[in-house]
């Protein structure tokens, strides 16, 4: 072989030694989840009371008071001077909000900002009894919150199942026509999303204070599911 047959020859060698390690150092950037802003929820409210016998019972009739076990009322007071009957604590509302995300949500971790309008539960309580309060109603009532939280996301590009988790708390303002107060509240939660269309379960422990009839406190807990729409 001549010597320029044999120069050709290892040319065409060190090409297909090195067309792999050109390949190799090409980099590969997935695609990436749009950025979104704002999201919308409608929200479905299941709430429970806690500590209903301090908050408000006990305030309300300005005495301790106990559970009445196999009585037709619910709480009597210590000296068994008054009964007391709840009539009605419901349970099922709705609700809905606005959540904007200043720096945007994609994947990772984000501030959220977001308001909201809920129905409180309606409550009808009677006391009878020497020197007992006359009855106590809340109807008609919701409640106006805004809120900061932290969000930690894991979204997928297009339509891939991706999901978040978040934590913050509030304040609010509660509005029912005859019986105004105000709040705060810590809430907690998560959900999973498909694009711009999402699912959330969230639980808040909110503190609700009133001046009326006297300065007392409900406690509620609301486990609430929200259906969602971000862009």
């Amino acid at each position: 072989m001549s010597r320029t047959g044999y120069l050709t020859l290892m040319l065409a060698a060190a090409a297909l030694v090195g067309a792999p390690d050109r390949a190799s150092a090409q980099t590969y950037s997935p695609a990436k989840p749009h950025r979104q802003f704002v999201t919308i929820s409608y929200d479905w409210l299941y709430t429970q009371p806690l500590h209903f016998a301090k908050y408000p019972v006990e305030q309300l009739v300005g005495r301790e008071v106990s559970d009445a076990q196999f009585q037709s009322f619910d709480y009597q007071t210590r000296d068994g001077a008054i009964t007391i009957d709840v009539l009605e604590f419901t349970r099922r509302g709705h609700g809905g909000g606005i959540t904007v995300y200043p720096f945007g949500n994609s994947s990772g971790t984000t501030l959220a900002l977001r308001g909201s309008l809920e129905d409180l539960p309606t409550i009808h309580v009677t006391f009878d009894g020497v020197g007992a309060p006359p009855p106590y109603d809340l109807v008609g009532a919701r409640a106006l919150d805004i809120s900061a939280a932290v969000f930690v996301s894991d979204r997928s590009p297009g339509f891939g199942l991706g999901g978040h988790a978040f934590a913050g708390g509030g304040i609010g303002r509660i509005r029912n026509g005859t019986r105004d107060g105000d709040r705060y509240f810590f809430e907690g939660g998560g959900g999973v999303s498909s694009g711009p269309f999402g699912v959330e379960l969230s639980v808040k422990f909110a503190f609700n204070r009133f001046d009326e009839p006297v300065r007392h406190q409900i406690i509620t807990v609301p486990v609430t599911v929200r259906g969602t729409v971000s862009f």
